[in-house]
């Protein structure tokens, strides 16, 4: 699939500066009836800037999440694929927020112009980072992840690689004119030489399998409660390395990485052997996500949610800021690969 069949076409900061304008209470609500939920009327925001995520109370049961995805962003074919995933991996039994189903099966409902899908509420909080008993137990969740991962391929989600997360980012960036003038050429020189250097990491660690991952597993996604790990947010699932699902859990000095590290593949591997040289990759799939992600801010800020939620993108402290952490990350690639 070409890259028209995933994401929407032309550049996304011509899209409506209002996405969500018409998504009232009356709407979503309207919504989740058609789809066959009797509401009570209770509406409460969540926390989510990309969709637009509600909780909804029911009249004859526990409420339950609705999201509403970001008009153009995904084909049908790739939420649907996204859904397929989380289902298949709550038919092996690994927790996971999937998404209800209606009498035909349907789990990808239209309303208005949104579409949405419904999923059951559900609690906890981050896993202790600090705890290696805990990170054992999330590696041995993972590790039964990616062995369904690698099961087949995903045919409408996009691949984890370096033009679209490095090279379209930073281009996009001074392109639009984010950058400060005065900053644009320190901004390029930096970006083009982490360019360089995560090209280098992929070709040391040569050719590694992709496979379907979550994509964006950060702490934030997972749900810790009475010893049960229960991941949600598969919303950026695409095809990558595995390492891709383990490095954001890893933060601090080397030594302390390299420690927390071994606590996730004592686990991992209990399930799913792991290939060691992905551990080449780790800091340039964070060099990756750092450029991203302000690209990410950008490209949302016609939005109205996004510059109330970040009030300190965009300024002269910020880029000064990111420009320091982009040095910093440039020293990172060049250290030696990390080792549990």
């Amino acid at each position: 699939m070409n890259g028209e069949d995933r994401r929407d076409k032309g550049n996304e900061r011509g899209r409506s500066r209002q996405p969500y304008r018409d998504l009232g209470p009356e709407k979503i609500l309207q919504a989740l009836e058609e789809a066959g939920f009797s509401c009570d009327g209770r509406v409460l925001a969540l926390n989510s800037y990309e969709n637009r995520v509600y909780q909804i109370g029911l009249e004859d049961g526990e409420p339950v999440v609705v999201k509403f995805y970001r008009p153009g962003r995904w084909s049908d074919a790739a939420i649907r694929e996204e859904h397929a995933f989380t289902r298949e991996l709550a038919a092996h039994e690994i927790p996971v927020a999937a998404p209800l189903a209606d009498a035909r099966g349907e789990t990808l409902f239209h309303h208005g112009g949104y579409r949405f899908a419904v999923f059951p509420r559900r609690g906890g909080r981050p896993p202790e980072l600090d705890d290696p008993a805990q990170l054992e137990l999330l590696g041995r969740y993972l590790g039964r992840l990616h062995a369904v991962g690698a099961v087949r391929p995903f045919r409408h989600r996009p691949h984890l690689n370096v033009q679209h997360y490095a090279v379209d980012a930073y281009r996009f960036l001074l392109e639009a004119g984010f950058v400060p003038r005065e900053l644009a050429a320190e901004y390029r020189r930096l970006a083009e030489t982490l360019v360089a250097g995560i090209e280098a990491r992929y070709q040391e660690a040569g050719p590694v399998a992709e496979l379907r991952i979550h994509g964006d597993c950060h702490p934030g996604n997972i749900l810790w409660r009475e010893g049960i790990v229960v991941m949600v947010d598969f919303d950026d699932v695409c095809m990558g390395p595995a390492v891709q699902d383990l490095w954001m859990f890893l933060a601090g000095d080397r030594d302390y990485m390299a420690a927390r590290l071994g606590d996730l593949l004592r686990g991992y591997t209990v399930f799913r052997d792991f290939d060691t040289r992905e551990l080449v990759l780790i800091e340039a799939l964070r060099a990756m996500r750092m450029l991203h992600y302000a690209a990410w801010l950008a490209r949302r800020w016609d939005d109205p949610a996004f510059p109330q939620a970040f009030p300190w993108f965009n300024s002269r402290r910020y880029w000064e800021d990111h420009l320091l952490a982009l040095r910093e990350q440039v020293a990172a690639l060049e250290e030696p690969p990390l080792a549990p």
